[in-house]
């Protein structure tokens, strides 16, 4: 499995509805590429100077789902809400191995 996290700083421009927008997107997406397991997002409630303004952690079967999710029609609709709009943005893709169970007080 396939773990892809964003993280995005936001220009002034990106605006309440702007927003409103992207977000709709990106609950369009939910369930509707193939591949895509499961899709969690949120902003940010600290607003620390080292704060990001949101994230976006999506998991998928594998990399080739995650390659279709990259030119994905629905994927492809919220970009031009948020590139403009984007100060920063960090991600990471990284593979998720499952981990042997360990009893409790066992560590």
């Amino acid at each position: 499995m396939i773990r892809h996290v964003l993280m995005f700083r936001w220009k002034d421009s990106f605006t309440p509805d702007i927003r409103a927008k992207w977000l709709e997107g990106l609950e369009a997406m939910r369930g509707q590429i193939p591949g895509m397991l499961s899709l969690t997002h949120g902003h940010d409630v600290l607003h620390t100077g080292k704060s990001w303004d949101h994230v976006l952690i999506v998991d998928f079967e594998s990399l080739e789902d995650l390659d279709t999710y990259n030119t994905h029609p629905l994927h492809e609709a919220i970009k031009p809400y948020s590139l403009p709009n984007v100060e920063e943005l960090a991600y990471v893709d990284f593979e998720l191995h499952p981990h042997p169970a360990v009893p409790v007080g066992k560590v």
